[in-house]
């Protein structure tokens, strides 16, 4: 049997009609801009391949992945041409595979535009820098002229502090201005998920969300507006009795002070549920909280059963996860919280 036909003990539930929702408002939204959506690292962990079908269907005619490997997961789902590649053409064969198959990449830097343009490479995109200093044409280097030379559609910038109300945004929004004045495209993109919330200048024509789609609340402008849209699922492997002393886990950090019905749960760090759930992670069974016990181990984690009586070896088990409210319980952010999910999920 293929390793993909075996049952898991694990699962991550989707949200097809949440994701569309969160697709459609921030495309709402973004005004006049038309929204995109950030697919990379496995659309936030979410899966690409189950949430690109989903957000097309709602409307969104451009996604964006971080490198060709990534690209090439979701083409046979979309027009090639809506897949902007973020880190460019790293090598040789990136041009000629994104070439090949009409994949747009984001040109970051003039080596990557000397590599494009020898090879003969058509429509692109560009990122200028305008002060995050990490990919992009510095503001300086707007005069090269390989610059003059592409065939640019869409200029992009990204903005460091966007969920805050910090002097950085408009600084950044003014030197974005500027290169669009000085560069021609077609198109223009500044705003992530929270930069949409600071108003129509940060638009342009294409906004570019990412968390935000996936059940992210960046900013409190969005709170009412994005629904969760993951619930990760885990299997009982066995159910426990402790009795009064009986201790829990690693270096035994819970003692029961009465006899208790305890289950274990296939889910460990190594599927992105940390330590740090250790002691304050939460569980869920038809709404009811079911407490984490002890330290979380590499492949399981102990709760306390008292408020599932009925729960048995094999019975399913939601993970609480709502992705604001885990953040505020865990120290992790929200952009953890997703991407760190394993692969052990099925999706």
């Amino acid at each position: 049997m293929p390793a993909e036909a075996l049952p898991a003990a694990l699962r991550l539930e989707l949200d097809g009609p949440a994701l569309a929702h969160n697709w459609a408002a921030l495309n709402r939204l973004s005004g006049a801009a038309h929204a995109g959506a950030a697919v990379k690292a496995d659309a936030y962990g979410v899966g690409a391949r189950q949430a690109v079908p989903i957000l097309h269907a709602a409307g969104c005619r451009d996604f964006f992945v971080t490198y060709t490997t990534e690209a090439a997961d979701i083409i046979d789902l979309v027009d090639p041409g809506q897949i902007v590649l973020l880190h460019g053409p790293l090598s040789a064969g990136d041009v000629r595979w994104a070439i090949d198959k009409g994949v747009r990449p984001v040109i970051n830097s003039p080596e990557q535009a000397r590599r494009w343009l020898d090879a003969g490479g058509g429509v692109c995109d560009v990122m200028i820098d305008t002060g995050i200093n990490r990919l992009g044409f510095a503001m300086a280097d707007l005069g090269d002229p390989l610059l003059r030379r592409l065939q640019i559609d869409t200029l992009h910038s990204h903005l460091a502090s966007a969920e805050e109300d910090v002097p950085m945004n408009a600084l950044q929004l003014a030197r974005w201005q500027e290169a669009r004045g000085l560069l021609s495209h077609r198109r223009a993109s500044l705003a992530n998920s929270a930069g949409i919330m600071l108003g129509a200048d940060w638009h342009g024509d294409l906004t570019r969300p990412g968390l935000a789609l996936y059940g992210g609340v960046p900013c409190p402008a969005l709170a009412g507006e994005i629904r969760q849209v993951v619930r990760p699922m885990a299997a009982i492997m066995q159910v426990r009795e402790l009795l009064a002393g009986d201790a829990v886990g690693y270096n035994s950090t819970f003692i029961a002070k009465r006899p208790m019905r305890v289950g274990v749960v296939a889910l460990g760090y190594a599927d992105g549920y940390l330590r740090c759930w250790s002691a304050k992670g939460t569980m869920l069974s038809a709404g009811r909280p079911l407490a984490v016990l002890g330290r979380v181990s590499m492949d399981m984690t102990v709760i306390d059963l008292a408020n599932g009586p009925d729960l048995r070896e094999g019975d399913w088990i939601e993970i609480a996860y709502d992705l604001p409210a885990a953040s505020a319980a865990s120290g992790l952010s929200q952009y953890e919280l997703l991407t760190l999910l394993g692969k052990r999920f099925a999706r």
